[in-house]
């Protein structure tokens, strides 16, 4: 029993954190306004089950990049709040890890919804 009761805490304490980053973060507001837009795409130009897995794990690869950004950059803060390049380049390379996924991730739509975007312009 004890052990279910502490799984429900955890997940409790993850769902916290969740809502805490879409609360406060402008960077995960922004992404989930525009994830909102993509999937309204997917459903729009009837994309294919593995086109929707595809995704959700872009969805969740760039949401959990950016948690873990906004993780350094807290840790960083508490460090030393005070401007510091050493903690610069260290949020720097952070938010430099987010570019990679977002950009990946960008390429891939891409090539997801080219086909879909091309037929609908030759239908007109």
């Amino acid at each position: 029993m004890k052990f279910i009761i502490r799984r429900l805490k955890g997940i409790i304490i993850a769902i916290n954190g969740m809502f805490f980053l879409l609360k406060n973060e402008e960077a995960i507001k922004v992404q989930s306004f525009v994830f909102l837009i993509i999937i309204a795409l997917g459903f729009y130009f009837e994309i294919t089950s593995k086109e929707w897995i595809i995704h959700i794990i872009l969805i969740g690869f760039i949401l959990t990049t950016e948690a873990l950004n906004t993780v350094a950059e807290k840790i960083c803060d508490l460090i030393n709040p005070k401007y510091d390049e050493r903690i610069k380049l260290i949020k720097d390379i952070s938010a430099g890890a987010v570019s990679f996924a977002v950009l990946s991730s960008l390429i891939i739509l891409l090539i997801i919804y080219f086909p879909y975007i091309k037929q609908l312009i030759n239908s007109i």
